[in-house]
This record gives structure tokens, sequence and C-alpha cells, in this order.
């Protein structure tokens, strides 16, 4: 655009000089020479500007010298005309303006123009086809691209789902897996729960014949040996003081053999749990213990129909608890509690003793874990609430058959 400007500037500036010599030549006027005066150095600045757009590209110097030398031939004209018209020589000015010749002149400056211009369109229409070869080039690029990223996109895509469904299989293995171990876990929970309940009772069962054994086989030599002893004493009535005195010996510690046994034997298999039931069974306990150990315990039992293990269950809880309380807590009151709860039977033993942190029970202490594993034996559970300086409560909760009901 500035070329073009420029060369039209140029060819105003010499068509602004013809018309000033023209007006000049017809009214003989010398204001309209002002812009012939300047068109010298106007044109000459004109051919230097567009000579600078060009520079040296020589394809141009052709135009560019045509256009100067025809530019500068048409000024030499007007002079030549300006002049004969000062000098008087009318015939001579009106030959050349009647001859042509500056048309001619201003149709090559014309040509010349045109010839720049054209070559400066050719050049734009070449550097636009190498933009527009670069865009397209850049647009195939841009499309070649975006075409491999959707492609790449794509594969992404069914990569991603390929993993989302490896990983969705992956978690439901997991998930048969640890469904199948948790099921492993519970069924050898409940073998060995059902493993720990029928050992109880295989002991308890050891503990009632060994109860009856020490009953009917030591109970006979004890009876025995007091029979012998009674005829002994009738047999000497007349004995001396020492022999006496020996036989007095004998008869006390059979009947601390007797008492002993009786002991024991309760110990082993207690005969008020199985001929009186819980509740008798549960007030002797509680009884001893307030006698032996001169402790406040209070008793609140409720009768309540239980098969042969839950009931064993109860009695050794409350035992094992009171003897805890013996060993452990030398605690002044304790409360005992057996009552139905809705479709369960609570067991209830709290102390006022120092309490203990269940937290840091040793693990070589098996008391506790023993009741625990007794009491989930049988489907239920057991909680011990404790703390320093607060006593220890320990609850245990046992599922009622249909069968059970409150006598």
């Amino acid at each position: 655009m500035r070329v073009r400007i420029d060369t039209n500037t140029l060819l105003r500036r010499l068509v602004d000089a013809e018309t000033a010599q023209r007006g000049y030549l017809l009214t003989g006027r010398t204001e309209y020479l002002d812009p012939y005066r300047n068109a010298d150095a106007d044109v000459l600045r004109g051919l230097a500007e567009v000579r600078e757009h060009f520079g040296l590209d020589p394809a141009s110097q052709i135009a560019l010298d045509e256009l100067t030398r025809h530019a500068r031939g048409r000024l030499a004209e007007l002079a030549t005309t300006i002049g004969m018209y000062e000098s008087g020589d009318h015939l001579g000015w009106k030959g050349i303006l009647v001859s042509g010749q500056g048309r001619v002149t201003m149709n090559a400056v014309r040509s010349s123009a045109q010839k720049l211009l054209d070559g400066q369109d050719r050049h734009i229409k070449a550097e636009q086809t190498i933009v527009y070869d670069v865009l397209d080039r850049g647009r195939s690029a841009v499309h070649i691209t975006t075409l491999l990223a959707l492609i790449w996109l794509i594969f992404f895509l069914r990569k991603n789902r390929a993993l989302q469904r490896a990983m969705a299989a992956h978690a439901q293995d997991l998930q048969e897996q640890r469904d199948a171990l948790e099921r492993k876990v519970e069924l050898r929970t409940a073998e060995l729960r059902e493993l720990n309940a029928h050992l109880q009772d295989v002991r308890e069962v050891e503990r009632a014949k060994l109860a009856r054994l020490l009953h009917d086989e030591l109970g006979a030599l004890l009876t025995a040996a007091k029979l012998d002893l009674a005829r002994l004493r009738r047999a000497l009535p007349t004995a001396p003081a020492d022999v006496m005195a020996r036989l007095q010996h004998m008869g006390d510690a059979i009947d601390q053999g007797v008492m002993l046994k009786r002991h024991v034997i309760e110990d082993l298999s207690p005969s008020a749990l199985h001929n009186l039931g819980l509740r008798a069974a549960l007030e002797i306990l509680v009884s001893e213990f307030r006698r032996n150990h001169q402790a406040d315990v209070a008793l609140d039992v409720e009768d309540v129909a239980l098969s042969d293990s839950p009931r064993i269950a109860v009695y050794r809880l409350v035992q094992e608890c009171l003897d805890n309380l013996q060993r452990h807590a030398a605690a002044a009151a304790a409360r005992v509690i057996v009552r139905r709860a809705e479709s369960q039977l609570l067991v209830q033993i709290s102390d006022s003793g120092p309490g203990f942190d269940p937290a840091q029970v040793s693990p070589t202490s098996h008391g506790l874990r023993k009741l625990r594993h007794r009491i989930e034996a049988l489907g239920g559970h057991l909680f011990v609430i404790s703390a320093p300086g607060r006593g220890t409560e320990v609850e245990a909760r046992l599922p009622l058959t249909a069968q059970s009901a409150i006598v």
C-alpha cells in the first residue's frame, strides 16, 4: 500500500506540474507556476521514496530506471515549453504541445509505474502464496496433530477402560477372596466355639465323674475307717489314756478327711447346682463366701429354667469373679445379679474394689479370657468395665432358648 501511494503521489506531482505548465501557457499568469517550481524537487524526492521501497530488488531496477528516465524527460519537456514561452517562441512551444510528445511521455511514466506496481503485486502474491502454503502446512500439521491426539485419546480411553475393568475384576476377585476368607474365619471360629463348648462340657462331665468317684470310693473308705474306729472304741473301754487319745486323733483326722472330700466334691461338681438349681447353688456359694471372707455380698437372683451348659457357665462365672474378688480386689462390698432381660439372661457381678485397666491385663492372665470364651461359646457376650479407683463390673449376656421361662 505504501508503494502504491508513493507511486500515485509521484504521478500526481507530474500531473500537477503539467497542469501548472498548461495554465501558465494559456493565461500567462505566473501564479500557476508554483506547483511547477516545486515539481523537480518533489518528483526527485518521490523517485527516491519509491526506490527506497524496492531497495536492491533486481527485478524492479529496470522499471525504476524507466520511471526515472521518463519522469525526468517529462520535467525537461515542461521546462523547454516554459522557456520557449518566456523567450517569445510561441510557435515552438505550441508545436511541442500539438505534437503530443507530452502525452506519450506521461503514458510511458504511467506504464513504468504500473510495471512497478504489477511487480509488487506479483511479489505480494508470491509472499501470500508462501504464507498460505505455510498456513496450509500449519493447518495440516494441526489437523494431523489433532487426529493423532484423538487417536491417542481413544487409545488412552480404551486402555483406561481396560484398566478400570481389570481393576474392577481385581477388586471383585479380592472381595471374593476376602469373603471366602471371612467365611472360613467365621466357620473356623464357629468350630472353635463348638469345640470350646464341647471341651467345657467334657470337662464338667469329667469333674462330675471324678466327684462321684470320690463320693463313692473315698466316701466308702472313710466310712469304713470311721466304723472300724467306733468298734475299736467299744472293744477297748478300759484302754490307756494315750491309746484313747490316739483313737480320738484318728477320728478327728477321718472327720477332716470327710470334710475335705465334701469340699473337693462340691468344688468339682456342686451337688446343689444339679439337685436344687442355679438360684440355690448361688445362694450357697455366696453364703460360704460371706462366711469365709467376711465380705458384704448382695445377691439378686431370679429362677430361670436353663439347660446344663448355660447353668454351669453362669455358676462358674460367678465363682470365678468371687475368687478374683478375694485374690485381687480386696473389696468390702459386692453385688451379684442374675435375671432375665427380654430374650437374654443378664449376669452382673460388681465390686467396690480398686479396679484396674483392662488394656493393661497381662497376656499370661487367662481368667477373664477363659470366661469370655466360655460365654461366647454359648452365643453370649462378656463385658468387663473397670478403671483404677472405680471398682470392677463384669457383665455377661446369654441368649435364652424358646423353652426358657421364669419359674
